[in-house]
């Protein structure tokens, strides 16, 4: 299996690992089949940008990689900004992925939709209003098998 060379560096030089100790938005996904686990943490302005975003990744390189981009990408956007990040854009970012991986890029995108979900959960607003779903109904879904 191929990766590029940005997979790689994101990989062994990932970029805000760790956890937000105030963070206002967090969110947590799982695939259950492969066992990868993201979790992204948020500090959002009280304007809607976010100022901080951190994560933790249990999982492959191509996880890593992809939680490391994704972060990279929405830090110092606004909340509108960073809910139009695709895993295709994470993707292109690292200047691909390798098909069989291309499920870490939809994980690193969902873990970002589920923190911005708490965190207009925590403002007390609907998170479904503003995304069309709340993926925080189940924070663990399961996704079709996927194999390392």
């Amino acid at each position: 299996m191929q990766y590029t060379d940005k997979v790689l560096d994101h990989f062994t030089h990932p970029r805000n690992v760790g956890e937000i100790a105030d963070a206002n938005g967090v969110g947590e996904v799982g695939n259950a089949k492969c066992g990868d686990i993201m979790k992204i943490y948020l500090k959002v302005s009280d304007d809607g940008i976010i100022e901080d975003v951190k994560f933790k990744t249990f999982g492959c390189g191509a996880a890593i990689a992809t939680s490391s981009m994704a972060t990279e990408l929405v830090m110092g956007k606004s909340l509108e900004e960073a809910l139009e990040l695709t895993n295709k854009a994470v993707a292109e970012a690292l200047d691909g992925l390798p098909p069989v991986k291309m499920h870490c890029s939809v994980l690193a995108e969902e873990a970002l939709r589920s923190a911005i979900a708490d965190y207009y959960k925590r403002m007390g607003k609907d998170p479904a209003e503003i995304l069309g779903f709340d993926p925080t109904a189940s924070s663990h879904h399961e996704h079709e098998a996927h194999t390392h």
